[in-house]
């Protein structure tokens, strides 16, 4: 059994009387341990299945299985501690509270936990080990944008999770900020994080060790890294 399986996954959007049909049968595996980049020109249908992977968002038709569990059997609360257990997430527009402190940002998902948890010392090892040492009391006004992404994934990673969920996360950076973002990816995944990254820059297959390749909410293509390289 695969750590996630995506089952034939369809998903519409209604506008008035016009029906777009934004993912056609989609179906794939992912291993634990594997960095998965989905590629694709804009309106590909890769954000929304990036959101239905992170179960914010339902399919119509299809079935997603998590480490055995059926996410969207589970009810509204459950996917909640799922989402909160499994899953880090990373945004393109990074997220962060302005009156919150970089630190402040990263701890944010700990309020959400059923019990009280005390992860500051966690916090400030991983903005050091990101290379934010002395910027944990800053407003994200104060940081650069490559240093808000990086307090973003920060804040993706103090709860654990087992899957990394990014969306274009170097969308609004310079390319030699985005290629450090990707860099830190790439060691979180040697470390055994599963990633799953959503790009329309074919550059970044170099990070993956598998590529999916989106077109019109359509599957054209899967690929390893022996094949991508």
């Amino acid at each position: 059994m695969a750590f996630i399986e995506v089952e034939k996954i369809n998903k519409k959007f209604q506008k008035g009387k016009n029906t777009t049909h934004v993912l056609k049968n989609v179906s794939f595996n992912v291993q634990k341990g594997e960095f998965w980049v989905v590629a694709g020109p804009s309106g590909s249908g890769k954000s929304t299945l990036l959101s239905i992977l992170g179960s914010l968002n339902e399919p119509d038709e299809g079935k997603i299985m998590v480490d055995g569990l059926d996410l969207f059997s589970l009810s509204h609360d459950e996917r909640a501690l799922f989402r909160l257990n499994y899953l880090g997430f990373v945004f393109q527009n990074f997220h962060l509270l302005p009156y919150l402190t970089a630190l402040e940002n990263v701890l944010l998902p700990t309020l959400a936990y059923p019990k009280k948890l005390n992860k500051k010392d966690e916090a400030l090892e991983l903005l050091k080990i990101l290379g934010l040492s002395g910027k944990e009391n800053k407003y994200p006004r104060e940081l650069s944008g490559g240093e808000q992404e990086r307090v973003a994934i920060a804040r993706a990673l103090i709860m654990e999770p087992d899957i990394l969920l990014a969306d274009e996360p170097t969308g609004n950076l310079d390319s030699k900020t985005g290629e450090e973002v990707l860099n830190i990816f790439s060691e979180l995944n040697r470390q055994g994080k599963t990633i799953v990254m959503v790009t329309h820059n074919l550059a970044h297959l170099q990070y993956a060790t598998h590529a999916l390749f989106l077109k019109d909410g359509e599957v054209l293509e899967i690929k390893t890294l022996k094949e991508v390289n």
